[in-house]
C-alpha cells in the first residue's frame, strides 16, 4: 500500500511539472535603451570529441530529396575551438529593447532537402510559419520543450505535433509554459533533428560560425549570462554591462 501510495504521489508531480504554467517565466516590459551596452565573448570547446559527436544515419526514403548512403547528423559541432550550434543568452532580465522585427516578416521553421534550416535559431514565443519546400515529401514536425535542461535532465512535453505531406506554410502557435529550450525532430526521417530557443525577452542568441556572440543594447546593469548546448547543457557567468561598453563573456565546454 505504501508503495502505491508513493506511485500515486509521484505521478501527480509529474503531471503537475509538465501542465502547470512555467514559474519564473517573468513578464518582460519593452524600453527604449538609449544608453546601452553589449556582451561579447566566444563558446569554445576543450578536449577530444566525445565517440558519438557524429552519428550516421541511413536514409531510406524520399532518396531523391533527401540523398542517399547516410545522413551525418552533427551533434557536437566543433570547428578549430569553436562550439557552434550553441546558444548565449540573459537569463531573467525583465525589461529592455523591444523584439527586432524576424527576417523576412516571419518567425520560420523551413524543411528544405530533409534537413531542418536553421538548425539552431531564437524565436519569439507566438505565432511561427512551418514550411515544407520539398516537394512530394511528407514531413512530421515534433516540436518540444524541453523542461528541467537547468538541473541537467530534461522532460519533453510536446508543443505541436503534426503532418505537412504538401508543400507549403502552416501557421502555429509556439507557446512554451515551462521551459524555453525547444527540441525538432521529423517523425517521417529519423535523421532530421533541430534546436530553439523561445525565451520571453530578446537578449539571446545562436553562435556565430566562429563560436563568437555579441548581444546588443543592454541596459547597464549586472546579469547572469547563460550558454546552453543541447548535448552538454547550461553554464553560466556573472557580467557587469557599462554605458557603450563591451563586456566580456566566454564560455568553454567539454564532454
Amino acid at each position: 500500500m505504501k508503495r502505491n501510495g508513493f506511485l500515486v504521489i509521484f505521478a501527480a508531480l509529474l503531471l503537475f511539472m509538465l501542465f502547470t504554467p512555467m514559474m519564473g517565466y517573468a513578464a518582460y516590459k519593452e524600453a527604449a535603451v538609449s544608453n546601452g551596452g553589449s556582451i561579447k565573448g566566444k563558446v569554445s570547446f576543450k578536449g577530444p570529441l566525445p565517440d558519438d559527436a557524429v552519428e550516421n544515419i541511413t536514409i531510406t526514403k524520399n532518396t531523391d530529396v533527401c540523398g542517399t548512403g547516410f545522413r551525418e547528423v552533427i551533434w557536437v559541432d566543433v570547428k578549430g575551438s569553436a562550439l557552434r550550434g550553441a546558444f548565449v543568452f540573459i537569463d531573467g532580465i525583465t525589461e529592455g529593447k523591444a523584439w527586432p522585427a524576424p527576417e523576412g516578416g516571419k518567425y520560420l521553421i523551413e524543411q528544405k532537402g530533409c534537413r531542418f534550416r536553421p538548425w539552431a535559431q531564437v524565436m519569439r514565443p507566438g505565432n511561427i510559419t512551418i514550411r515544407n519546400s520539398d516537394n512530394g515529401v511528407l514531413h512530421n514536425i515534433n516540436t518540444r520543450e524541453m523542461i528541467g535542461v537547468e538541473s541537467g535532465s530534461s522532460v519533453k512535453k510536446v508543443i505541436f505535433n503534426f503532418g505537412q505531406p504538401d508543400p507549403g506554410d502552416i501557421e502555429k502557435e509556439l507557446k512554451p509554459r515551462r521551459a524555453h529550450y525547444i527540441a525538432m525532430n521529423c517523425e517521417a526521417h529519423n535523421f532530421m533533428f533541430g534546436f530553439m530557443m523561445a525565451p520571453e525577452h530578446p537578449y539571446a542568441e545562436v553562435v556565430g560560425e566562429d563560436g563568437s556572440f555579441m548581444i546588443k543594447d543592454v541596459p547597464p546593469g549586472t546579469y547572469t549570462v547563460k550558454a546552453w548546448h543541447p548535448r552538454f547543457g547550461l553554464k553560466e557567468t556573472k557580467v557587469t554591462v557599462s554605458a557603450k561598453v563591451a563586456a566580456d563573456a566566454n564560455f568553454e565546454f567539454s564532454k
